[in-house]
């Protein structure tokens, strides 16, 4: 039976991962909104402020004071929440947002891409290592018939030549400034919330510093901070913030006006200091 203390903290219960140092908070409330949103934890207007720590034996209240980002280009996040003790602890998203089913703990519904968090291999993908179910035991000789047909001869097949991929370029973690056009508004599809989300497609993306890098293609989530701007296809932006390699994926039962015509593979997280020209 789940014991619920939202109030009083026990401390030798909980299994803490604190933060490893300085950890990013959020400018605002609508930055707040925003990431809680791209987790899938809330996306409602009045955004949550509480959220379920769940173990087999209990579950504790618990609020987000930021989050950490990992990753080689920066492009994954793992919260940080505060207990009814003060004390802080580091959950991926995505488990945390299962906590808050009231089936958490009877059946694991997390299923996550590679390098994300740990998972544990099911029974049912191990070979079954019994002599008696082998797959070479199972196997028995087949009578041979008088006239064995000739094996026919493999047609060997004519190798085409690999498209040479564009080279991964290497991509600063910390905050850069860039200057980009506005190429389309797109729909990408969000399997945390299942809907999907709006977003800016930017071509002609360019990092300014002393070796300039050219990106090419770039989107980033069309948050309140944006649309204040009234952006138009065509618009000439500068602002600052941080590039990941993270593939645009496409919208759900879309109209044609929202699918992208060509591989966007980096995303702009958190853009600010915006100038439209």
């Amino acid at each position: 039976m789940v014991i619920e203390r939202p109030q009083i903290e026990q401390s030798e219960l909980t299994k803490y991962i604190p933060p490893k140092g300085e950890f990013d908070t959020f400018r605002d409330e609508d930055h707040y909104k925003e990431k809680l949103k791209e987790w899938g934890l809330s996306s409602a207007k009045e955004a949550k402020r509480e959220f379920w720590y769940k173990d087999r034996n209990y579950q504790r209240l618990v609020s987000i004071r930021g989050y950490e980002t990992y990753g080689s280009a920066a492009e994954f996040n793992t919260i940080v929440i505060e207990f009814n003790d003060g004390q802080l602890s580091c959950i991926h998203p995505a488990y945390l947002k299962e906590m808050q089913q009231s089936s958490f703990g009877k059946e694991s519904l997390l299923n996550l891409e590679d390098n994300d968090i740990p998972t544990v291999e099911s029974d049912s993908n191990k070979e079954d290592s019994s002599p008696a179910l082998s797959k070479t035991s199972a196997v028995k000789e087949l009578p041979k018939t008088e006239a064995e047909p000739k094996p026919k001869q493999a047609k060997v097949k004519e190798t085409k030549p690999k498209k040479e991929k564009a080279p991964k370029l290497e991509l600063p973690a910390e905050k850069v400034h860039f200057t980009a056009t506005v190429k389309q508004f797109a729909l990408t599809y969000n399997p945390f919330n299942e809907e999907n989300d709006e977003v800016v497609v930017l071509e002609d993306v360019k990092i300014i510093q002393d070796n300039p890098i050219e990106v090419g293609f770039a989107w980033c989530s069309h948050s309140k901070t944006l649309k204040k701007f009234e952006l138009a296809v065509g618009d000439k932006l500068e602002f600052d913030g941080k590039v990941a390699a993270k593939k645009l994926a496409k919208g759900k039962d879309v109209e044609e006006e929202f699918l992208v015509d060509v591989p966007v593979l980096y995303k702009v997280n958190n853009p600010s200091k915006i100038v439209k020209n």
